[in-house]
């Protein structure tokens, strides 16, 4: 996948999001000739193969993070379902496919498995059009040595193809890279401990993750996924499996025991059979009476025989599809004999559930799951959990500060239950303000109870306070240094030349020009020669009253002139123009000032608002609206300065367009930017 927010925990291991679209296709014969199997198979994809450009969220830093990224996809179903890996799509709010044909229809994701890193999203056109599918082949008769290609969209490409051959049909994460911590993790599961990936030869690079890994006779054996040395897919059965459940309810079902296995040490004595190395507290499997040290030989009918790692994502695929909440027995070995127990699996639940952001608290949560529970140590699943606090906000100006990890359970001495009270408890909180609500909070960290106030609110961006007005002249100025005193005749020259005129109708008037050299103030030298004197001649008009009228001396071709010139106002400077945040798009805008029109060389009557700050992985940032940016129309509607703006974006807010137009002005060129949003709100959400 191509985006710069996903990182996985090992350097050398790589996810590969990529555009693939397959079709299918059937030959008439035989191809004879080695090559014309090759352009068969690929005839009976292709048509299928998509471009998968997704639009995510990621929660870091107390925010919601948007970003953009493209994957590879199959049509694996003529209603238009497409698979894909979760990665790819797993977090996705918008989904935009491409076809073979370069065609571009939007699509839903229906359903995704982080375990086993697979997806499957559905084309949202035409819902009695008939699409060009293709088929999952068999990949437990994959033998090392075949023939295969891969297909896809690399780095976001038109559709392409590689071709290899297998080269391991049982390929795992090294010893080594897992004793130290490497594993390739999605949303807290650990995918490298459930799939035994198909290991080839065929170059597959970013962008090419989710797409398919064809054999010679135009069938599925694989989804691209990663790059471990050799390229890596995940076995088209495992993958079918998986899509069908997703497909049927949008998620998968799989059972929990509560053990951690592991294979037979190298010396045991013992020839058949896995470690129990752990078995968590209040699980099945504790109830059942396992032990750690048992040793587990058989369960529900199904042998156990782990004598290496790579035998253990098998295992684990195994003992996730025994039936739930049916008894199945276990026979163990401890202690020298052989016992049978008898364990009732439940519903295996997710590592991580969803996170969300709260915009009032600057903080980002979830729930307490299970697994959560026993991690922290926790008495119950009550309350919400704290993963990232945004520096500066509410949370993190709180007292004490929130930390992530933190444990919500009450708010003013409401109890938290989970994410749904925690959003109603705020929604009500917020009520009727427009400002920071001090809050009481009890949280749980580390086994201790604390409490702390917070300023639970958006704090609107403040006046930041006004300048006392001083006289001025609006011109620029740069010192007649010695050199150029040297160089114009007049070794003992001292004072400004005038380098630019700010307000050329005021200096029309008082008959100031580009190239005058000030060398007097009401017939007192103006003691500047050096380049670090530039600033003498502003602070000593400064010293005048607003209005009074002073006499320059000037030097006009060799000519000394006096110019009379009534003191004006200085202008107000950019952190004193009026602003506006929006807290939905996520950037602050202001009006222009005096110099920011001088320094663009805009008219003084130039209209509009300067884009002042954009959060990085905002729906602005992702629109690519950018600070300095001048905002002239919205929706073709006209903005004049700063109050006509957020009387523009008031109203969109209470519409909620899907996406918003925006006219703008970046250095001399005119561009329109696309905004969209999901505006979303503190209120309560679906379990």
């Amino acid at each position: 996948m191509i985006d710069k927010n996903i990182k996985l925990a090992c350097l050398i291991l790589q996810c590969i999001l990529c555009v693939v679209c397959a079709g299918i296709g059937y030959a008439d014969s035989t191809p004879d000739k080695p090559e014309d199997s090759i352009k068969q198979a690929i005839r009976m994809v292709k048509p299928a193969l998509v471009k998968i450009h997704a639009l995510s969220t990621s929660y870091h830093a107390g925010r919601e993070i948007k970003s953009e990224s493209t994957g590879s996809g199959t049509i694996i179903s003529p209603d238009g379902h497409i698979i894909t890996n979760h990665h790819v799509v797993g977090h996705a709010v918008r989904l935009r496919c491409t076809l073979s044909d370069n065609e571009e229809i939007e699509a839903e994701v229906i359903g995704t498995d982080a375990l086993s890193d697979i997806a499957v999203i559905r084309l949202t056109s035409d819902p009695d059009r008939i699409y060009p599918y293709a088929v999952f082949g068999d990949s437990s008769l994959v033998r090392v040595g075949e023939k295969i290609i891969a297909m896809g969209s690399p780095i976001s490409l038109s559709q392409s193809v590689t071709f290899g051959v297998i080269s391991n049909i049982g390929m795992t994460i090294p010893k080594s890279y897992r004793k130290d911590q490497y594993t390739f993790r999605l949303d807290g599961e650990d995918v490298g401990s459930f799939v035994l990936w198909i290991g080839h030869d065929a170059a597959i690079y970013p962008g090419n993750s989710g797409g398919p890994l064809v054999n010679m006779n135009g069938e599925i054996i694989g989804i691209n996924e990663i790059v471990f040395g050799l390229s890596g897919a995940i076995p088209s059965n495992l993958a079918k499996e998986v899509a069908i459940q997703l497909k049927k309810k949008g998620t998968v079902t799989r059972s929990y025991l509560g053990i951690e296995v592991q294979p037979l040490l190298k010396f045991s004595t013992i020839k058949n059979g896995g470690i129990i190395s752990n078995v968590v507290a209040e699980s099945p499997a504790e109830i059942a009476g396992f032990v750690p040290g048992d040793i587990l030989l058989r369960i529900g009918g199904h042998l156990v025989n782990l004598q290496y790692y790579e035998e253990m994502p098998l295992f684990h695929q195994m003992t996730a599809n025994l039936p739930i909440g049916k008894s199945a027995e276990a026979e163990i070995w401890r202690n020298h004999e052989q016992i049978t127990l008898t364990v009732t699996p439940t519903l295996r639940e997710p590592a991580e559930p969803e996170t969300v952001e709260s915009k009032p608290w600057g903080i980002t949560i979830r729930d307490v799951s299970s697994e959560a529970r026993k991690k922290l140590k926790l008495s119950d699943q009550s309350g919400v959990i704290v993963t990232s606090v945004r520096p500066g906000g509410p949370g993190g100006l709180a007292k004490p500060v929130i930390m992530p990890r933190d444990i919500i359970k009450k708010i003013n001495h409401a109890p938290v239950q989970d994410i749904n009270m925690f959003m109603e408890i705020t929604g009500n909180l917020m009520k009727g303000k427009t400002g920071p609500v001090p809050t009481l909070i009890e949280a749980e960290r580390e086994g201790q109870s604390y409490i702390s106030v917070i300023p639970v609110g958006i704090q609107k961006t403040t006046d930041q306070g006004r300048e006392v007005r001083k006289a001025w002249i609006p011109v620029n100025t740069q010192v007649i240094t010695r050199e150029i005193a040297q160089i114009l005749d007049m070794p003992d020259l001292k004072g400004v030349r005038i380098t630019r005129l700010l307000d050329e109708e005021f200096c029309k008037k008082t008959e100031l020009f580009v190239g005058d050299l000030i060398i007097g103030l009401d017939g007192e030298t103006i003691p500047a020669a050096f380049p670090e004197d530039s600033e003498v001649f502003s602070s000593m008009i400064r010293q005048y009253r607003i209005g009074s009228t002073v006499n320059l001396d000037i030097s006009r071709n060799n000519q000394k002139v006096i110019v009379s010139v009534t003191l004006p106002r200085s202008p107000e400077t950019a952190r004193e123009m009026e602003k506006y945040q929006d807290d939905n798009y996520e950037f602050t805008v202001r009006d222009l000032s005096f110099m920011k029109k001088i320094d663009q060389q805009w008219p003084l009557n130039r209209q509009g608002v300067i884009v002042e700050e954009v959060e990085p992985g905002s729906w602005a940032a992702l629109g690519e609206l950018s600070v300095d940016d001048l905002i002239i129309e919205v929706n073709s509607q006209t903005v004049t300065d700063v109050n006509r703006f957020r009387q523009i974006m008031e109203k969109l807010t209470s519409e909620k367009p899907k996406a918003i137009v925006m006219h703008i002005l970046r250095g001399s060129n005119h561009r329109y930017l696309e905004l969209e949003s999901e505006w979303e709100t503190d209120m309560p959400v679906t379990p």
